[in-house]
């Protein structure tokens, strides 16, 4: 195994627990706040944020799990953890969002009078508290596709206070009362949009998928440039995790050559990939003449 340097971005825990501290916060006033008052849409909001809670605790457990070192009996450490986060909060994005078209349907058709005075104060608490936590950790959310999926819970929250809001307005002046209803209906179409993106992205770097911005013939065709190689084959390339894209392979050599000779020839090819196709960690197999199969792809 070859590894070429990569700066890696530090992501900062410290944010996500202090992300978590408020929506603990907001989900304890919107429970109580929306059995008051009656509104769906803020009790939709608040177990929204409770879901939020439950995930935001797997994504900060998850983070300090993968700085965990590697040993003899975990010899990538838990550097997948946070894929499994990203996972497990993506599903939950989904089941919650079914939960609530259930019973935003069911209001719909039984609409109640609903205190929204109390619904428009804890929305506003809802966006400003969601609003700071999505600052924290939005530069994270760009490199970490589990502080990805805790941003977008927290993002969506916030939407979702905005929404709950707006129907505060319409329903303190206008009685509009079914609009809680619609704004429920709304809130979980989003969810669901979102949530089957990181389902689908997550599942992905599980599957050990080939990432999609990865072209396995225009790799094939780069190393092939170099002198000294003569058929790169038995290919797998995949995501650790969002920082370490792995390939493994076979290396048809077109010469006999000493194993020194090898080392500066897998010196060429590690600059290539890493410089073209960011992968930093690479496996190579060296062979000469060797009768096994030379597909890019074999069936292990």
């Amino acid at each position: 195994m070859s590894g070429v340097h990569i700066h890696k971005h530090t992501v900062k825990g410290k944010n996500l627990l202090i992300s978590i501290v408020l929506n603990v916060v907001i989900t304890a006033a919107q429970a109580i706040g929306g059995i008051l008052s009656g509104s769906l849409a803020l009790l939709s909001d608040a177990l929204h944020n409770f879901s939020d809670v439950l995930s935001l605790i797997f994504s900060y457990g998850a983070h300090k799990l993968s700085r965990k070192k590697a040993s003899l009996n975990q010899t990538f450490g838990y550097k997948r953890a946070e894929v499994i986060a990203a996972f497990v909060n993506a599903v939950t994005l989904i089941v919650v969002a079914l939960y609530l078209i259930f019973e935003a349907v069911q209001r719909f058709f039984h609409p109640e009078p609903i205190a929204s005075g109390l619904v428009i104060w804890l929305s506003v608490l809802g966006i400003v508290a969601n609003g700071i936590s999505v600052l924290l950790i939005k530069g994270d959310a760009k490199k970490s596709l589990n502080m990805r999926s805790a941003y977008l819970h927290l993002f969506t929250d916030m939407l979702a206070s905005v929404a709950v809001l707006i129907g505060g307005l319409l329903m303190k002046y206008l009685s509009w009362y079914w609009v809680d209803s619609v704004l429920t209906f709304i809130i979980a179409l989003y969810l669901i949009f979102v949530g089957v993106d990181l389902l689908k992205k997550s599942t992905q770097m599980l599957m050990l998928f080939t990432p999609t911005h990865i072209d396995i013939k225009e790799i094939v065709r780069e190393v092939h440039k170099i002198p000294g190689v003569a058929k790169l084959h038995h290919i797998h390339v995949w995501h650790l995790n969002d920082e370490e894209l792995h390939l493994e392979a076979h290396l048809d050599c077109s010469d006999d050559i000493k194993m020194s000779e090898f080392n500066d020839l897998l010196h060429d090819i590690e600059q290539v990939l890493f410089t073209k196709f960011h992968i930093n960690h690479i496996n190579i197999q060296p062979e000469f003449k060797k009768e096994d199969p030379k597909d890019y792809i074999v069936q292990d």
